[in-house]
């Protein structure tokens, strides 16, 4: 499988085209949906009905080590997202 790379320029594209608006607008569009995304990711949930769920999970701390010289470091604890694709985005994905 070719792995594609899909930058935010492409989504900015993508959406003038579709729509008819200005590249400009576009943008702002896109750059306003993704602060409303990550605003909603840090509140802790975020549904999107046929696409998937996104949420916050907390990692503990954890001892990890270096592969290559098996050194014992410490992993600090942090805030992760997640997500979970729904049943009907997976369908379409292996069709």
């Amino acid at each position: 499988m070719t792995k594609i790379a899909y930058k935010k320029k492409d989504l900015v594209e993508n959406l003038s085209v579709k729509t008819g608006y200005s590249l400009k607008f576009s943008k702002k569009l896109i750059d306003d949906l993704i602060d409303i995304i990550i605003d909603c990711i840090k509140s802790g949930h975020l549904n999107l009905k046929n696409i998937g769920s996104i949420k916050t999970i907390y990692k503990k701390e954890r001892i990890g080590r270096n592969p290559k010289t098996r050194e014992e470091f410490k992993i600090s604890s942090r805030k992760s997202v997640s997500f979970l694709p729904s049943k009907k985005l997976l369908s379409k994905l292996n069709k």
